[in-house]
């Protein structure tokens, strides 16, 4: 590492100018991020910290987590320059093969060695120095194997973005769906009777329970944002004469937060969470007669849902939304019968996106073992020497 330096932080320009300097969000996991940089007026220290082909940056300053954080600039934008928070260096490449030292400076054992030699006097903001930049640990195979290890991982990464772009056209083809038939817009062949519109209490009822008199035996149970299910939390309620009452939920149930509705706070309790326990803000509920709870699901799970009760709820601060009112809302639902057609299309796009998504955590697993064996030494590559 060569030439390591600090570079400038002039005051953005109100204007386009044609150049550019780059913010502190600007140096992503996955390269260079364009949307965190600014215009700026040229000027003598601006072009003196531009930014060329095969620099790398690394962030001296940052949170904890993202301190370190560095990339290779590959000529993403011209006229480019970077800031005070930053340092830049170059390599020797007669020595160092680039991918490889790309790979390296992103692996576990360098951003480790990085957050644990950063100080400051704030929790939040931390900094790093020259000094130990150019003490970075680093030990270099013979350059021909630098650029098998390289080539090795590029093909992981190859297969990682394969598996990322798969995923996204899941999603948006779920999304195409869930646009489609929970609006009527497409319909199942075969079901052409017109959807009927009803109130939410005639469609869904709270479940009423008995309150538990020892809480603190139960393991508590957690509705997450986003759609994204009702998991045990591993925690037991610390019970107090002002707690709110607990109640257990059993398997199948349709749960909501109440004060994150409009953020997703919804699910149906699986079996493995069922006899855990959650206190009175969040509720229960089971369907009426020829109703699809999956297909409620749903319909409970999308963006124009959680426009309506952001709405209904309004005022800043805790939001939450009474039962009354939940109940209280129309929507237009088909029969029966289209219900339960629609609820298994979309849950096995559900079961497809979620098989991508475990594909894709086990291939990034996989790849960062795999780095911390080969940029180690741990493990070699055969190179051919002919």
């Amino acid at each position: 590492m060569g030439g390591i330096k600090n570079g400038y932080s002039p005051n953005p320009s109100e204007k386009l100018t044609g150049y550019w300097v780059l913010g502190l969000g600007a140096l992503g996991d996955d390269g260079l991020n364009i949307d965190g940089i600014k215009p700026v007026e040229p000027s003598p220290k601006t072009l003196d910290s531009s930014i060329k082909w095969g620099d790398f940056l690394v962030s001296r300053s940052n949170t904890p987590d993202k301190v370190g954080r560095s990339i290779r600039f590959k000529g993403e934008i011209a006229n480019c320059s970077y800031p005070d928070l930053m340092m830049r260096f170059r390599i020797n490449e007669r020595i160092a093969d680039a991918d490889f030292i790309e790979a390296f400076l992103k692996s576990s054992l360098v951003r480790g060695y990085y957050k644990s030699c950063a100080a400051g006097s704030s929790s939040t903001m931390v900094k790093i120095n020259k000094s130990i930049v150019e003490n970075t640990p680093l030990v270099l195979p013979p350059i021909t194997e630098q650029q098998k290890i390289a080539e090795t991982l590029a093909t992981w990464d190859q297969a990682i973005a394969t598996a990322e772009k798969l995923l996204v056209n899941s999603q948006q083809q779920k999304n195409a769906l869930i646009q489609q038939l929970l609006s009527g817009k497409k319909r199942i062949p075969g079901f052409n009777d017109p959807w009927a519109k009803y109130k939410f209490i005639d469609i869904i009822y709270e479940i009423k329970k008995d309150v538990v008199n020892n809480p603190k035996d139960y393991e508590l149970l957690s509705v997450k944002l986003h759609c994204k299910g009702v998991v045990k939390t591993g925690k037991y309620p610390a019970v107090t004469e002002s707690s709110r009452p607990y109640f257990i939920r059993h398997e199948g149930e349709l749960i909501i937060g109440r004060q994150n509705l409009h953020n997703g706070g919804i699910g149906i309790v699986p079996k493995v969470v069922g006899g855990c326990i959650a206190s009175n803000a969040i509720s229960s509920f089971d369907v009426h007669e020829n109703v699809s709870k999956s297909f409620m699901l749903h319909i409970m799970s999308r963006p124009l849902f959680f426009t309506q009760i952001d709405n209904l709820i309004g005022g800043t601060g805790q939001k939450e939304i009474s039962v009354n009112e939940l109940l209280k809302l129309k929507i237009k639902i088909p029969s029966f019968e289209e219900q339960q057609r629609i609820a298994r299309i979309l849950t096995t796009s559900d079961r497809e996106i979620e098989t991508l998504q475990q594909k894709l955590a086990c291939l990034k697993q996989e790849k960062k073992a795999l780095m911390q064996q080969l940029l180690t030494g741990k493990r070699r590559v055969k190179v051919d020497e002919s």
